[in-house]
């Protein structure tokens, strides 16, 4: 389950193609080429969602075109979304994303490692949204550095950034590999987060975790939950119910439909 079910056409006159989410419900624009949307963002904002089902103002770090605020938006509710992206023609993508959506919001060029969160964001979201780069920069060959492009670079940017956006009772959702969750806390720690509640991911019951989704509070240490884990598939080729019902944007019992 490495990409939620999707439908393509062309975008006239661009390299780019229209997919759509949520059982055709949430239409998406980005590149034919390079790294494409997966199900790790709707798994995000699905946990997201359960907490904080309602949000004045989110920030999505690392935003791409802009899915998975968007996902957040359909599964919940956000007045305003603020996406910041590093590249810029990423960041056009995701402005008529935002607009094709009928969401209020707006994208922000920036590169986290380099220029650090915008000025303007700083202490002003309830919910900040990150499924940041995990692969070392230097990893791999060559064709496997430009493939992963979008999901490499340093994680301490984004849980900074993370720690500047909140307000004062905000909550940061993040994914991340399973396996590297004690570097993740740890970096979390210096960023002066501490995880608050956690959801593992796994393809079959019986499979160790694929990722670990985390939510991020500027707070004493201490309260973790530890949610009941997400499996993706029932059987080879057969979606668990949840996972069936999430790609289909269909609403959980815990989770309030529409925007």
């Amino acid at each position: 389950m490495r990409r939620p079910s999707s439908a393509r056409d062309s975008a006239p006159g661009s390299d780019c193609a229209t997919d759509t989410l949520f059982a055709g419900r949430l239409a998406l624009l980005q590149p034919r080429s390079g790294y494409r949307v997966n199900v790790d963002t709707l798994l995000l904002a699905h946990f997201a969602v359960r907490a904080r089902p309602k949000a004045r103002r989110v920030v999505d770090l690392g935003a791409g075109i802009g899915a998975l605020a968007l996902a957040y938006r359909f599964l919940g509710h956000a007045a305003w979304v603020d996406l910041v992206e590093r590249d810029p023609e990423l960041a056009r993508l995701s402005a008529r994303n935002l607009a094709h959506a009928g969401a209020a919001g707006v994208p922000h060029v920036a590169d986290l490692e380099r220029d650090g969160l915008p000025a303007v964001l700083r202490g002003t979201a309830d919910v900040v949204l990150s499924n940041p780069p995990f692969f070392p920069e230097a990893s791999g060959t060559t064709a496997r550095a430009t493939k992963r492009s979008a999901r490499t670079g340093p994680l301490a940017p984004f849980l900074t950034a993370a720690s500047t956006a909140l307000g004062r009772r905000g909550y940061a959702y993040f994914a991340y590999p399973a396996s590297a969750l004690a570097e993740f806390l740890d970096a979390a720690r210096t960023a002066h987060l501490v995880a608050k509640r956690l959801r593992f991911v796994h393809a079959f019951a019986a499979s160790a975790a694929r990722i670990v989704l985390v939510e991020l509070r500027r707070a004493k240490p201490g309260g973790l939950v530890v949610d009941p884990p997400f499996v993706e598939w029932a059987a080879p080729r057969v979606r668990s119910a949840e996972a069936r019902a999430l790609v289909e944007g269909a609403a959980s019992p815990d989770v309030p439909s529409g925007h």
